[in-house]
């Protein structure tokens, strides 16, 4: 039997907009000043406040993990002392890689709602497909998983394309 792929959801709130633009700014922070992959990602707590928030910081912090997610998620878990991020949604600019998906699984993110599918990324850098971070997307991810994590995306994505065709191009 197929395992279930997560409910998309269609329409983004001008909540959901606000929180992306913010994470839209913090993926221009790493490229101009880490010069990462510009990755931004906002933890928001379930009563709508930003609990962490963060950019690509591998190469800077010489960390495979230090993906904009994970960043964003071990500040929230500081900002709260404990490790589950219960009911929480991740706003990120790039569909999470299998890493994220499974740290966000983990600590019971409720919600992603990412800006550029991993195939526009591709589409962007001429990648293999079979790369990383192209090779299975977070639903496929969340599909194995016991309890369910609503993803959202492709949202605003046009700007994210733009961030990452100036990175790339």
């Amino acid at each position: 039997m197929m395992p279930r792929l997560p409910a998309e959801v269609a329409a983004m709130s001008e909540q959901d907009a606000q929180w992306m633009r913010q994470a839209l700014e913090l993926a221009e922070r790493a490229q101009h000043e880490d010069d990462e992959i510009p990755v931004g990602a906002v933890v928001v707590g379930a009563d709508g406040s930003v609990l962490g928030q963060g950019w690509n910081r591998n190469i800077t912090e010489c960390d495979p993990t230090a993906h904009a997610e994970i960043v964003a998620m071990r500040q929230a878990g500081n900002r709260i002392g404990n490790h589950r991020l219960v009911g929480c949604t991740l706003y990120v600019t790039l569909e999470p890689c299998a890493m994220c998906a499974a740290a966000l699984y983990w600590r019971g993110v409720r919600r992603v709602v990412f800006a550029l599918s991993s195939e526009g990324l591709r589409r962007i850098t001429g990648s293999d497909p079979a790369s990383p971070h192209l090779a299975i997307s977070c639903r496929e991810v969340f599909a194995h998983a016991n309890h369910e994590v609503e993803v959202s995306g492709p949202q605003l994505e046009e700007q994210a394309r733009a961030v990452h065709e100036g990175f790339w191009g």
